[in-house]
């Protein structure tokens, strides 16, 4: 019950209440720096549009590219926007600023990867090999990514702007299922081509270099040295973005511009006035280009809630990622080790506390110890690193009502009831077992999936007719001995000794969801440990004993079998009979270690096999495959 509710609460946790404990850490402890005063946006803004009614002519664009290109000397301008059909009624207004575009050597332009696929899928394909021809970056994949398959087409440039444009960088980002925007979309795939973000792309123009490398936790930027932490996923490869303080009313983290203010400074300029925006304001800076108007038309409002801001404009947030990778300022996220390692050590510190100290001393230092833990996460954000906050304390308190329920109302009664429980079991194996169902010793059971083993030694009745009853019961004890270990080391619990044989059961009552493998390995030990044997009982004069072992995989009936008064644990079904003929097979095919079918399909990448196609299984109206496993690799 404790680990079902635990996992409830850590799902719960990690799926409702993490992510706004994840925003409040962000916001209040990790956002305290100022965004790089090298980086600008320019923003056709509610004062742009109050100049002029959206849509804008192209020639205004032209015009704030102008401004920069000659007279600003920004170190690299980043164009957040997507073109993607020519203006008609005014193609001189077109004609300018392609005518502009295509003069500017330091432009990075916006596009968009769809998630709808070509209307045409033929010319849809010419167009990724044209785009990715003439856009694409050098991916050298150190492991094969995340099929994405989110993105099957890309916004499509007229062909003035295709022509004129020498880069481009994606300008998609993702919101979280609540609605807030974590992540940057770092590198994305479109029908296999990965294309860098608007940001990384900029990064790498910066540094000249055309080639990343993809590791399985990281984005590597050659010839920079940097290293941007990251995780795939059917968004893309993304990582997490170091937000900063908002420094002013316009909700921006970065310095902001009217795009109207721009362009009436060039008309100054060339009129020989005294501009409203001096061009050295940009000048060796970088400058982003885009659109946030509240007023205008609905498609022009391109804010999104973050951690800092309910409607944090998108080209903030483009700038914001590439100032994370010029200060390679990261925000780390745990590992799942790493987070399945503090919630074992919350849980494990709760419950000492609880079992070592009396009720009030215990519920004081649990305090001090959820307190510490808050304090110990505001370190690890203002570090950059994100921790979960929420489930490691939702853990501790759900750890705490049941080891105080244990403590006051199980601990005087478990001695009694044990003692009453291990009357009615033969096996020491499954005492593990009864602690845990001590209220539910009954006859009667449950379906299981398990897999399970029998183990015969081979002309067993021919040895024993040449030997006296006490020789044979030497060696049949030595060999139940050795093998015993063996078979719990891996999980598994004998069920029974029937003579020579051993009957041993993975999976059930000790849970494990590997037992198939680990019945395997366990009978792959045990050959092993018998060819041990029978040099010890050469030396010593015995006979050689060989044996043969059968695994089976399947469902089975595990639970309480017998009396009311006495009672055996076992397992019973048609998958353990189907074990039992498994292993006498070896005898007709003079094999030592066979499996069913339904065993390989879990080991198949482990285990060396040959297939012993259509055997007659007794009992059985089909025929089916056996395997004989040579060895495990």
């Amino acid at each position: 019950m404790h680990l079902f509710l635990s996992l409830v609460v850590i799902f719960l946790s990690w799926q409702f209440i993490e992510p706004n404990a994840y925003n409040f850490m962000i916001k209040n402890f990790s956002a305290t720096k100022s965004g790089s005063d090298n980086i600008a946006v320019i923003v056709i803004d509610d004062k742009s549009i109050a100049y002029h009614r959206w849509p804008w002519p192209r020639e205004y664009y032209a015009k704030i590219m102008e401004y920069l290109n000659d007279y600003a000397k920004p170190e690299i301008i980043g164009y957040d926007a997507i073109l993607t059909s020519l203006d008609k009624d005014n193609p001189k207004s077109d004609e300018y600023f392609f005518n502009t575009v295509k003069r500017i050597d330091n432009l990075v332009t916006g596009f968009s990867p769809l998630q709808q696929p070509y209307e045409n899928e033929q010319e849809g394909r010419k167009y990724d090999i044209k785009f990715m021809n003439k856009f694409g970056v050098n991916i050298i994949k150190k492991y094969e990514p995340y099929d994405f398959g989110r993105y099957k087409s890309i916004s499509e440039f007229p062909k003035p702007y295709f022509d004129a444009v020498k880069r481009v960088g994606s300008v998609n980002i993702s919101q979280n299922p609540d609605g807030y925007l974590t992540y940057m979309d770092q590198v994305v795939s479109v029908n296999g081509n990965y294309y860098p973000s608007l940001g990384l792309r900029m990064y790498m123009l910066l540094n000249n270099t055309d080639s990343i490398t993809l590791l399985p936790d990281k984005i590597y930027v050659e010839k920079t040295g940097l290293t941007i932490p990251s995780v795939a996923n059917s968004k893309g490869i993304q990582n997490l973005i170091r937000y900063y303080r908002v420094n002013d009313s316009d909700s921006y983290t970065h310095r902001k511009y009217s795009a109207i203010d721009i362009i009436d400074s060039l008309e100054a300029i060339k009129k020989g006035q005294k501009p409203a925006v001096n061009p050295t304001e940009f000048t060796g800076k970088i400058v982003f280009v885009g659109a946030n108007a509240k007023a205008a038309a609905l498609a022009l409002e391109d804010a999104l809630p973050t951690p800092v801001l309910q409607k944090h404009p998108g080209v903030d947030i483009q700038a914001t990622n590439l100032d994370n990778l010029l200060t390679k300022d990261f925000i780390t996220q745990t590992s799942l080790l790493q987070d399945l390692v503090i919630l074992f050590t919350m849980t494990v510190l709760t419950f000492i506390i609880i079992s070592k100290f009396s009720y009030f001393a215990s519920l004081f230092l649990l305090i001090l110890l959820a307190a510490f833990y808050i304090m110990f996460s505001v370190v690890c954000y203002q570090a950059g690193v994100a921790v979960n906050v929420i489930t490691p304390i939702a853990i501790q308190l759900l750890t705490t009502i049941f080891g105080y329920s244990y403590r006051f109302l199980l601990e005087g009664k478990t001695k009694e009831k044990i003692k009453q429980a291990m009357g009615k079991y033969l096996s020491q194996d499954i005492m593990k077992n009864v602690v845990q169902n001590i209220d539910d010793i009954k006859l009667g059971g449950k379906r299981a999936n398990v897999t399970v083993l029998f183990a015969d030694i081979r002309g067993f009745t021919s040895m024993s007719e040449k030997m006296t009853a006490e020789e044979v019961s030497v060696i049949l004890n030595e060999y139940f001995t050795e093998i015993e270990p063996i078979i719990t080391k891996y999980n598994g619990v004998i069920n029974k000794f029937i003579g020579d044989a051993v009957m041993a059961i993975f999976g059930e009552p000790i849970q494990d969801i590997n037992h198939p493998v680990n019945a395997v390995k366990c009978a792959n030990d045990m050959l092993k440990k018998v060819n041990q044997l029978q040099d010890k009982w050469l030396f010593e004069g015995k006979p050689k004993i060989e044996i043969g072992i059968g695994i089976n995989t399947g469902e089975a009936f595990v639970g309480n079998i017998g009396s009311e008064k006495r009672l055996e644990y076992t397992v019973i079904g048609d998958t353990v009979n189907l074990a039992s003929r498994i292993e006498s097979y070896n005898k007709v095919y003079r094999t030592n270690f066979l499996i069913s079918s339904s065993t390989y399909s879990y080991v198949s990448s482990i285990a060396d096999v040959i297939k012993i196609s259509e055997v007659q299984i007794r009992g059985k109206a089909k025929k089916m495959d056996i395997y004989e496993v040579l060895r495990l690799s």
